[in-house]
């Protein structure tokens, strides 16, 4: 009996061991931390991106705010996780900032990582203390679908097949002529090609049929923070229509850049680091 109770025992202690000393939790994002200000800011790229396209925002901020960068996994290189969805990137952040006892952050995403900071502001609202949405919309379907309606189990499978039957070199032609539709700045166009390049492709037609998918109009109603929306020029044009996905938004303040295209960051910088500025200063 003795025997046991020792043999048990030593269980106890290797199980605390492994509490202790065991592997960290794993996220479905990489996060590069820069920045030791007492304020944190949690940037998310958008789709297929890196954590690069952050990287002279970050620049600008970390002297005063505390920066954690993501990359999703399966973008831009960054080995992938199975099963990626946008809810559940969704749920995994809230999990980080909880985890890491990350007092009120401020989250800043660009396309569909600005989806994910509405979604995260929508869903936890008591985490959260403002959100800047770089160029994206609550239901971007919407836009050229008035009557889209969000289906409860969509299925990714031919859309994932699509574009896993492609070559390499097909995918390359394919980005070749969406990426310039997307960012103006020439120099920085071969930069995001390369990322989408890199990206795991089940991830990237996985997560691009997701977020087709995502409808956050009426979710959006339940933010509470204050909420910075930048949109690209060319959505001027349909601002009774974007501005009408946006009624639910509380203490928003909705701006449209004056030049550029999608990755704003590059193509009106000036602009959006005054935006940016001004956002993060206010109280």
């Amino acid at each position: 009996m003795k025997k046991y109770r020792i043999f048990f025992i030593l269980i106890l202690i290797f199980a605390a061991a492994c509490n202790i000393f065991g592997q960290t939790k794993t996220y479905p994002f990489e996060v590069k931390k820069t920045g030791t200000g007492k304020q944190t800011i949690i940037f998310i790229p958008g789709f297929a991106s890196s954590g690069e396209v952050w990287n002279e925002t970050v620049s600008k901020f970390d002297s005063k705010f505390s920066c954690y960068v993501l990359t999703m996994k399966g973008f831009s290189g960054v080995p992938p996780l199975a099963d990626a969805s946008f809810k559940d990137w969704e749920k995994e952040i809230a999990a980080y900032i909880k985890d890491l006892k990350i007092d009120k952050p401020i989250i800043i995403g660009h396309s569909m990582g600005a989806g994910l900071a509405m979604a995260l502001a929508a869903d936890y609202p008591e985490l959260i203390a403002k959100i800047a949405v770089v160029d994206t919309l609550p239901c971007l379907a919407a836009l050229s679908d008035p009557n889209f309606t969000s289906k409860e189990n969509n299925d990714c499978t031919s859309t994932i097949n699509s574009l896993k039957g492609m070559s390499d070199e097909q995918f390359k032609q394919m980005q070749t002529a969406t990426i310039p539709r997307l960012v103006a700045d020439p120099a920085m166009q071969e930069t995001v090609i390369g990322w989408s390049m890199k990206s795991d492709r089940t991830t990237f037609a996985k997560m691009y049929c997701d977020f087709s998918n995502t409808d956050l109009r009426e979710k959006i109603k339940t933010i509470q923070c204050p909420s910075l929306i930048l949109l690209e020029s060319y959505f001027i044009n349909f601002k009774p229509a974007i501005e009408n996905q946006y009624k639910n938004l509380k203490n928003a303040d909705m701006r449209y850049a004056s030049k550029g295209l999608h990755f704003i960051m590059y193509d009106d910088k000036e602009w959006y680091f005054e935006q940016l500025n001004h956002f993060l200063s206010s109280k």
